[in-house]
């Protein structure tokens, strides 16, 4: 008999829906006050005088503030940084979760442990390498770094070990190869997955705010978070106009989401059936 949730779980539910919903409200609303209004104490929950001045000035300052060049070129290399990673991750871990070869384990191991490295240590590293390859201040310089990232190999491999080998063995049988077996069989078995990762590989790269401030120096060709920060004033801060920029950065990973997220949970729960 299936034991029906406790208070306590309806509580700890409400308790962390609202604290990723009133965030999320609390930008929206500031984004349609008054300057004035936005830095009141105590700060009012309803804008007074609802004003839709912020989103003009984020959609239309052009060559000041270029919110939609800065929002273009976030999505052009957040998609192109994704498709990269699920191209290396799937290949990768269908490698080391079906093949057979020497040091397998200890590459698998080493994989492993660069998770544990914190992402700050490599920056410098990365950084260097993008000036050798005379990538600063270019668009490569956002989407190769981390393509290989060990985070999707794992999470592929993982799917990949849940796939019967039944399936491959019958193929096997039938003459294909292990190219043909891996793109006609694995992968369209595996698309939960491959849209769990292109979600996630994409919102990593959408949010990254100090790569980007990092070895980006022209403005123009800024992604949405760092160029949001230009926002921010030496001695006054409009913080409407910074929430509608925020605002606007949402929106696209909000679409994105709603259409994918069927696919996001099932990749999640199959990933873990077998380790």
């Amino acid at each position: 008999m299936r034991r029906r949730p406790s208070a306590a779980f309806w509580v700890m539910v409400v308790l962390l829906t609202l604290l990723v919903v009133v965030p999320l409200l609390w930008m929206v609303i500031t984004s349609f006050k008054s300057v004035g209004e936005a830095q009141a104490d105590p700060p009012t929950l309803i804008p007074q005088e609802p004003s839709g001045r912020a989103f003009g000035e984020v959609l239309t300052t052009g060559g000041q503030n270029p919110v939609l060049r800065w929002a273009l070129n976030s999505f052009a290399a957040a998609s192109l940084h994704a498709v990269l990673v699920v191209v290396v991750a799937s290949m990768a871990g269908y490698a080391l979760a079906r093949m057979e070869f020497r040091f397998k384990k200890f590459i698998f191991s080493f994989i492993l442990l660069t998770l544990f490295v914190p992402g700050f240590v490599f920056l410098m590293p990365n950084y260097l390498l993008m000036d050798n390859l005379g990538w600063l201040d270019t668009f490569w310089a956002l989407v190769v770094p981390g393509a290989a990232g060990a985070f999707g190999v794992f999470f592929m491999r993982q799917f990949f070990l849940a796939i019967p080998r039944e399936l491959e063995e019958v193929a096997l049988i039938d003459g294909a190869n292990a190219w043909t077996i891996f793109t006609r069989i694995i992968l369209p078995n595996a698309r939960p997955a491959l849209a769990t990762l292109t979600v996630l590989s994409f919102l990593a790269n959408w949010n990254d705010f100090v790569w980007p401030l990092f070895v980006l120096f022209s403005p123009e060709r800024l992604t949405l978070p760092a160029g949001l920060s230009l926002l921010q004033g030496a001695y006054t801060t409009d913080y409407p106009v910074i929430m509608a920029g925020a605002t606007v950065a949402a929106v696209p990973v909000l679409i994105l989401y709603v259409f994918v997220q069927r696919y996001v949970i099932e990749g999640v729960a199959r990933s873990g059936i077998k380790g």
